[in-house]
């Protein structure tokens, strides 16, 4: 490119993260010089400032400066699902009608595709088309070790609207967990900023600064349902914002990580009682979410084998109300 240009966002890019649109477009553009570019104002979605992280949806004009030139990426075949895969997607759907399918996505399956990551949901979308013309779209995204309520639209002009309902933020998530020790108070908010640090092997969410470059305020709020002495905690989490890996970073920054979290949970020398699975204890237990057309898209997943393991065993009643953020 040798000049600005302003780019509207295609109907068939669907709604996506704006790093996600860089790198399907300019995949010579290293997320390095992408973030430079944003923290500098080079960038800008509809004329205002943007994260790597802020979702994009068709209609909008991104404001590209000029680049360096990159040669065409060879042609990517796409794999093709397994028909077992595609079985095991529509065996997950808990709801649908002709805007949306929820599915009670399994633990370990991917949302999206990435390094050595072929085998994810939105390769496995089109059997979920049941009698739609259109390719479903994902709307939002869970952790590949996160089981639970997944929403998917239908069609292209679905996603754009739910997809606008979950920026005013009133889609109600609740999600589940397991946690080391036991959290004082037994009801409370958390509320920090977060930014991505990127490491030899991995990428997490760390404590960061307000102000700080890449920093994102996020809050969630918590309530203890039940207990095992002090050893464990069964929590209800209520997220208000939608960051990466918000809820893992906020449990782990109050002393009480997530169960079998791999990235975050840090106590040294902690046995896991009873011998508890070693797989992420966190389920994304109900999404409640306006209808487009009207009423409520309103769906629970049930426990995943793993943790109605773990339930069993401390004699935990999953079908207990609990008070706080769920109530």
């Amino acid at each position: 490119m040798t000049g600005v240009e302003t780019v509207t966002v295609r109907p068939e890019d669907g709604t996506a993260r704006l790093d996600r649109w860089f790198k399907r477009h300019y995949p010579g553009l290293s997320h390095g010089r992408l973030e430079k570019l944003l923290r500098t104002g080079q960038i800008r979605v509809d004329g205002k400032r943007a994260r790597a992280g802020d979702p994009i949806m068709p209609g909008q004009a991104i404001r590209v400066p000029p680049l360096p030139e990159t040669p065409a990426p060879p042609v990517a075949v796409k794999p093709q699902a397994r028909p077992k895969d595609v079985a095991l997607l529509r065996d997950a759907v808990l709801y649908r009608d002709d805007w949306a399918v929820v599915i009670n996505k399994p633990a370990g399956l991917a949302v999206q595709g990435g390094t050595n990551t072929d085998r994810h949901v939105d390769a496995l979308l089109d059997g979920l088309r049941f009698d739609s013309t259109e390719r479903p779209r994902l709307v939002h995204r869970l952790d590949k070790d996160t089981s639970g309520c997944l929403l998917v639209a239908k069609t292209r002009f679905a996603a754009t609207a739910l997809a606008k309902i979950f920026r005013t933020r009133s889609a109600r998530k609740i999600y589940w967990a397991m946690v080391a020790g036991v959290p004082r108070p037994k009801q409370g908010r958390v509320s920090t900023f977060l930014a991505k640090e990127d490491r030899e092997d991995e990428s997490m969410m760390r404590i960061a600064r307000h102000g700080e470059d890449g920093a994102s305020h996020a809050v969630t709020y918590y309530a203890v349902v039940d207990t095992a002495a002090q050893k464990l905690a069964w929590l209800s989490l209520k997220p208000v914002t939608g960051r990466t890996h918000q809820l893992r970073a906020h449990m782990e920054h109050i002393g009480h990580p997530i169960i079998g979290d791999e990235k975050y949970f840090r106590i040294e020398n902690y046995e896991f009682p009873g011998g508890m699975q070693n797989k992420l204890h966190l389920l994304a237990r109900r999404i409640a979410v306006p209808h487009p057309r009207g009423g409520v898209i309103d769906v629970t997943a049930p426990l995943p084998p793993h943790m109605v393991a773990t339930f069993r065993y401390f004699d935990f009643d999953a079908k207990a109300k609990p008070e706080g953020p769920e109530g």
